[in-house]
C-alpha cells in the first residue's frame, strides 16, 4: 500500500471511529494555554506533509528540532541551578556553599531592586528594599565577598541583571583577576536583556538607543577578551510572567534576539563573532506538551532564520541554546506543597524539551525568598528526574508522536505570523514604543485570569478543592532590618577607604567615552576595579543617556 493510499485509508478510518466517540463534556473547550485546538486523537494523516531531514534530523544536526548536541544529556547533563540571592553578600555566599555542598553545578545570582535599578544602597530611593528581593551589590567589594572561597574558573554564574549589566560584568571579571583567574576562562551568562524589560519586566534605566549600544559593546569586549561568556540571556521567562501564552513568548522572545542580531550587525561586528554567545531563558509552564513543542519549534525558527536571514555561517550561530526557569505564575499561596508537584511537572517539560540549563523553583517562593528546606527540595527535584526517571537516556524521546510534532508545527506557524506582524508595525523598537507587545501579553493575561474567575480553568487549591480554614506552615525567610544597616555601613567604608581621585578620574574619563562612540566596557571595568560604585557608574551614564519614561497605554 502506498503511503497516499495509507493515510486515505487512516482517514476514512478515523472518521468511522469517531462515529463511536461519546462526548460526554460538550461545552468544554479543549486548547492549550496558547489557544491552539486539541483533537481528541492524532494519527499520521495530521503530518502528511512531514518532512524528517527538514522537520526534524538528527540531534547535533539543522535544524536542531531534536536538541542541539549529538549526544545530549548522555554526554553531559543540563547545569543544575538555583535562583539565589538574599540579604548581603555574606549571607549570599553562605547559601551558595549550600547549594553547591548539596550538588548544584552552577551558580545563579537574583540581586535586590536598587541594584536593579541602578541605586546604591544607601540612596534614598533604596530605603526598604535593600537585600529584599536579592543580593545587594553596590561595590566590587561586595561581590568579592559574594564569591569568596568559590573559584571562578571552575563554576558557571548566571547574573540576572539588565539596565546596569555591563557594571556588574565589569565586577565579576575583576574579582576573576584578583582570584588570578584569566578572563577567558570565565563561563557564565549576562541576562542583560533590556528589550523584555519595556516589554513586560519594566525595570529599565536608560531609553532603548544607549541601552543597545551598551549591549553591542559588551558583545564586542566579550567577543575579544570573555568568549566564553553568554553575552545576553534573551529572556521569554518575564514575558509568560506577564502573562503571554507560550506562542507570544516563543516569538517575542525570538523577535528580541534577532532584534539584537541585527544591532549587532549594524554596530559592524560580524554577526559570527558575537552570535555564538547569544543564549536565551525560557519558561516551563504546565501545559506539558505546549511547553515541549514550544522549545522545539524556537531551535528550529532561529536556527532557519541565523543561516538563511542573516547568513551566519558558523554552525555555533546556529544554535539556540537556552536556559530554563519553571514558572513562578503557576506557583500558590494556597497549599503551597502543592507547588512541589507542579515544579516537577515542569521541569520534566524542559528537560523533554531538551534544555541547556535549569532552575526549579521553591515551593514558598509565592510567599518569601525560598528557605534552606525549600530550595534543597527544588534542587533534589532535578536530581531525581536527572538520576532516577531515565528520561535522560535517550535523545528526544517523543520525537514522532503525531500530536508533539502537529504541535511544534502549528507553534512555529504561529508563531511566523507575529514576525510578520512584528515587521509590518516597523519593528520590536517601534512595536515597543507603541505598545503592541504589551497590549498583546495584557490581553492574554486578561482571557488566563477570567477563564480562572469563571472556573473555567482549575487551579487545584485555588479555586478548586480548596481547604478551608487553611493554615500555612512552612518555614518563611524573613530579611532583618539590621542588613540594610550593614549593607550601607560597608558601603561608607569602601568609600572612606578606596582612591578617591582615582575614582573621580575614571568617572571623569567614563562621561568623555559614553558621550562619544568608544566601547565604554574598558572604563567601566576601570572605574569598577578601583571601587566606584555601582550607582556612582549609573549616575554618569544617566547624566548622558538620559532616563527612559514609558508612555502611558490606555
Amino acid at each position: 500500500m502506498s503511503e497516499r493510499e495509507s493515510l486515505k485509508k487512516i482517514r476514512e478510518e478515523k472518521k468511522r471511529w469517531e462515529e463511536k466517540v461519546q462526548n460526554k463534556n460538550p461545552e468544554k473547550k479543549y486548547q492549550t494555554h496558547s489557544k491552539i485546538p486539541v483533537e481528541i486523537l492524532y494519527t499520521p494523516d495530521d503530518l502528511d506533509d512531514f518532512d524528517y531531514f527538514k522537520d526534524l534530523s538528527f540531534p547535533g544536526e539543522y535544524p536542531y528540532t531534536r536538541g542541539i548536541r549529538h549526544n545530549m544529556y548522555r554526554g553531559k547533563l543540563w547545569t543544575m541551578r538555583q535562583f539565589s540571592g538574599m540579604g548581603t553578600p555574606k549571607q549570599t555566599n553562605a547559601r551558595y556553599h549550600f547549594l553547591l555542598e548539596r550538588g548544584q553545578t552552577g551558580l545563579s545570582v537574583a540581586f535586590d531592586l536598587p541594584t536593579l535599578m541602578g541605586y546604591d544602597s544607601d540612596h534614598l530611593r533604596s530605603k526598604g528594599e535593600v537585600g529584599k528581593c536579592g543580593v545587594a551589590v553596590d561595590s566590587l567589594d561586595d561581590m568579592e565577598t559574594m564569591f569568596s572561597k568559590i573559584s571562578l574558573d571552575r563554576i558557571s554564574t548566571s547574573m540576572t541583571i539588565n539596565a546596569p549589566a555591563s557594571i556588574l560584568l565589569a565586577m565579576y571579571v575583576a574579582v576573576g583577576e584578583k582570584q588570578g583567574v584569566l578572563s577567558e576562562k570565565l563561563t557564565g551568562t549576562l541576562q542583560n536583556d533590556i528589550l523584555k524589560e519595556y516589554i513586560a519586566q519594566k525595570e529599565w534605566i536608560f531609553p532603548p538607543e544607549p541601552s543597545i549600544r551598551l549591549i553591542t559593546d559588551i558583545m564586542e569586549f566579550c567577543s575579544q577578551h570573555v568568549p566564553k561568556w553568554n553575552t545576553i540571556s534573551i529572556s521569554g521567562y518575564h514575558i509568560r510572567e506577564a502573562g503571554s501564552t507560550a506562542v507570544q513568548e516563543l516569538a517575542f522572545t525570538l523577535a528580541d534576539g534577532f532584534a539584537y542580531v541585527e544591532a549587532g550587525i549594524k554596530a559592524g561586528l560580524d554577526v559570527d563573532s558575537f552570535a555564538p554567545r547569544l543564549s536565551f531563558f525560557f519558561n516551563s509552564h504546565l501545559d506539558f506538551f505546549e511547553e515541549i513543542a514550544k522549545y522545539r519549534a524556537a531551535r528550529r525558527i532561529w536556527a532557519r532564520h541565523m543561516k538563511e536571514k542573516y547568513k551566519a555561517k558558523k554552525k555555533e550561530s546556529w544554535l539556540l541554546r537556552f536556559h530554563t526557569q519553571t514558572a513562578g505564575c503557576t506557583l500558590t499561596a494556597q497549599q503551597p506543597e502543592n507547588n512541589i508537584v507542579r515544579t516537577a511537572f515542569e521541569a520534566l517539560a524542559a528537560v523533554l524539551g531538551g534544555t541547556q540549563s535549569l532552575h526549579t523553583n521553591s515551593m514558598d517562593e509565592t510567599l518569601a525568598l525560598p528557605s534552606e528546606q525549600a530550595v534543597q527540595i527544588a534542587l533534589r527535584t532535578q536530581q531525581l528526574i536527572a538520576y532516577e526517571s531515565a528520561v535522560a537516556d535517550t535523545i528526544d524521546p517523543l520525537a514522532g508522536s503525531y500530536y508533539l510534532e502537529t504541535l511544534t508545527n502549528k507553534m512555529e506557524n504561529e508563531a511566523e505570523r507575529y514576525f510578520e506582524e512584528i515587521e509590518k508595525r516597523g519593528g520590536v523598537l517601534k512595536c515597543i514604543e507603541e505598545g503592541y507587545f504589551q497590549k498583546e501579553i495584557a490581553n492574554a493575561a486578561y482571557r488566563y485570569q477570567r477563564e480562572i474567575e469563571k472556573k473555567e480553568r482549575i487551579i487545584v487549591g485555588l479555586n478548586d478543592f480548596i481547604i478551608p480554614g487553611e493554615k500555612i506552615e512552612i518555614p518563611i525567610v524573613k530579611i532583618d532590618e539590621k542588613v540594610e544597616r550593614e549593607q550601607v555601613e560597608n558601603l561608607k567604608k569602601v568609600k572612606q577607604t578606596r582612591d578617591n581621585d582615582k575614582v573621580k578620574r575614571g568617572l571623569q574619563e567614563l562621561k568623555k567615552t559614553a558621550s562619544g562612540t568608544e566601547n565604554t566596557m574598558p572604563v567601566i571595568l576601570d572605574c569598577v576595579r578601583c571601587y566606584a560604585t555601582e550607582g556612582e557608574i549609573v549616575d554618569v551614564l544617566r547624566e548622558v543617556f538620559g532616563e527612559y519614561q514609558e508612555a502611558p497605554m490606555f
